[in-house]
């Protein structure tokens, strides 16, 4: 095959074993999908790729896994001439094997015949690997080196080389030396041999292999946009008027599938045949999202509202920053586009609403976040890995984190998480500063308490611009938001018959929609003969409801807000004249009142 048609990752893989400085690959990421086969028209699980195509000019390709145990894949004559020798000095007797197919060594090709157990199977391995490189035969009466190349696959290699200290387990010990020993022995690097270790997420993989320094890290991406459409095209080259199947052309069905892999486009449009659904846009979408969600194992959901910023009350400047963003992604701007936001402001000040509402407008795809962790060794790093990897074959993306300083780990670990915490801080950072993904993913934090969030995160080429959201400051903006919410609950009242509300800051949308919910159920259970009316009840609720008890812990998030917030335009006007000093002593205070540490988290 041709190296330009080879993929970009093959294309890597090749350049870096033909320079002789590199001959094992640990291949990452989109493992279990497609790849165009050597004629361009045809697709073939990878492994069955790597040994066609990858190595189709060696001898020998060896495959294995825990699973399955040794598998020869080509060239199993080789292998059994080996065995027979092997079987004559330590005596045992694979070579002996019932044949298993048609061909004389099919059994080689059988799981399970070999040995499966790893100690085992990678020193009968490493011995034939390195009797093939120091094979001989005889020219004029004289020995001359006759290496085979030979290439071993190792597959699902985070169950052979899991993460945990090799000091403590004697048997992952030898399974890491001689994993490290093929990526660095002369005599192996500079043969014709490859060794190559299959995993999905890199994270699983033993911290000594993935950090080893003479193996190539390789990920394989999810399919873009034109390669789905070849892979659409391939699927459907029997279809003759593929607008009896689908609404969409071939094209823009491949368009709307980025983000899955060739297998879930594959299984997506097959299903549809075999139900007889047409590919509409909403079958498309709701199929998509189902699809996806499932390979993050539930970690993303997609936000879908039919609300738009105009069903926002109050919050004026931030709804006219985010629909600014909403133009220049439009027009293909990206460069004035911020890395991330952070939403900050007391809890029920609408933050979340705030993001289902962007979503509704902005015209792509916005996904939130959920609970990444896990308590496996391992686990939540992968978790966050496949999460990284479906972000970026979105294209474009809004990534919604609620309760960051839940979520987010810390710099330097948390007590008793065996530095979990430290590690998946790390892992965040890193993915929101790369600057390639700017007007690509847009990070969205939110939080009442930005105090708890590493500094690092917030800063600017992370999350870029931090808007405080603050309850209504002005009779007419409490009149507004008091309408929203007998709108959210489809209370028939228009808004001039709703009653005023008190003459203070002290009622965000939470409560307001607590005293509509009150009046609504006393409305509802009122005897048939002698109804009030609600207005006149819900003016009730409103003289009988009784200030928070929690005022010292609200204020707090109040001015942590107005302390991270980046642009005065988004502050209300008592906050935007109050010094930084006195704004500091007052968050002091009211930290030392609720029995917390007065400083700020680093």
């Amino acid at each position: 095959m041709e190296p330009d048609l080879l993929p970009a990752w093959a294309r890597e893989m090749r350049a870096l074993f033909r320079s002789g400085t590199t001959s094992q690959f640990i291949l990452h990421g989109n493992v279990f999908d497609l790849v165009p086969g050597p004629d361009g028209r045809d697709f073939l699980p990878l492994r069955q790729y790597l040994t066609a195509v990858m190595f189709e000019p060696f001898g020998v390709v060896v495959q294995y896994d825990r699973g399955k145990g040794i598998r020869v894949r080509k060239g199993a004559e080789h292998f059994h001439r080996f065995l027979k020798a092997f079987d004559a000095f330590e005596g045992t007797a694979w070579a002996s094997l019932p044949a298993g197919g048609q061909g004389k060594f099919d059994n080689l090709d059988l799981p399970g015949l070999l040995p499966r157990e790893p100690k085992r199977a990678l020193d009968l391995i490493d011995r034939f690997l390195r009797g093939a490189l120091a094979r001989t035969k005889v020219v004029d009466g004289a020995a001359v080196a006759d290496p085979l190349r030979v290439a071993v696959l190792i597959d699902y290699a985070h169950f052979i080389a899991p993460q945990g200290d090799p000091l403590y387990l004697a048997e992952l010990s030898q399974t890491l030396i001689q994993l490290l020993d093929w990526a660095s022995d002369p005599a192996i690097t500079g043969a014709f041999a490859a060794t190559v270790l299959i995993t999905e997420n890199l994270s699983d993989l033993n911290r000594s292999l993935v950090e080893n320094p003479y193996s190539a890290k390789i990920r394989l991406e999810l399919p873009s946009a034109p390669e789905l459409q070849a892979f659409i095209a391939h699927l459907t080259r029997d279809v003759a008027d593929f607008s009896l199947l689908s609404d969409l052309t071939r094209d823009v069905l491949a368009e709307r599938l980025v983000g899955l892999s060739r297998v879930s486009a594959r299984t997506l449009v097959s299903r549809s045949e075999a139900a007889g659904t047409r590919l509409t846009e909403a079958y498309l979408t709701r199929m998509k999202k189902e699809v996806i969600e499932k390979e993050a194992f539930g970690r993303l959901e997609f936000l879908e509202s039919a609300r738009t910023l105009d069903d926002v009350a109050g919050h004026d400047e931030a709804k006219r920053w985010l629909r600014q963003d909403a133009i220049l992604l439009r027009k293909g701007i990206k460069a004035a586009i911020p890395m991330g936001y952070l939403l900050t402001g007391r809890i029920g000040t609408g933050k979340t609403y705030l993001v289902e509402c962007l979503a509704g407008e902005i015209g792509i795809p916005c996904v939130e976040m959920k609970n990444f962790r896990e308590k496996w060794v391992g686990a939540t790093e992968g978790n966050l890995e496949k999460v990284f990897t479906i972000l970026h074959a979105l294209g474009q993306v809004i990534v919604f984190v609620d309760e960051a300083d839940q979520a987010m780990g810390r710099r330097g670990g948390g007590e008793g998480d065996a530095g979990l915490s430290g590690r998946v801080y790390a892992m965040m950072a890193r993915e929101m500063s790369d600057t390639a993904n700017r007007g690509k993913i847009i990070w969205i934090f939110a939080t009442s308490r930005p105090d708890l969030l590493e500094v690092d995160l917030k800063r600017q080429g992370r999350l870029d611009v931090h808007i405080p959201l603050f309850p209504p400051g002005t009779p007419d903006d409490r009149r507004a938001l008091f309408a929203a919410m007998a709108r959210k609950l489809r209370i028939p009242l228009a808004p001039e018959e709703l009653p005023p509300l008190p003459d203070n800051d002290q009622l965000g949308g939470n409560e307001m929609e607590g005293i509509l919910v009150r009046a609504l159920r006393q409305h509802e259970s009122q005897p048939p003969d002698g109804r009030r009316p609600l207005p006149e009840i819900i003016a009730d609720v409103i003289r009988e409801v009784r200030p928070s008890a929690h005022s010292e812990r609200l204020e707090l998030m109040d001015l942590l807000a107005v302390k991270e917030c980046t642009d005065a335009r988004f502050l209300p006007e008592r906050f935007r004249s109050l010094p930084l000093a006195e704004l500091n002593r007052r968050i002091s205070v009211l930290k030392t009142a609720l029995g917390e540490p007065s400083s700020p988290a680093l």
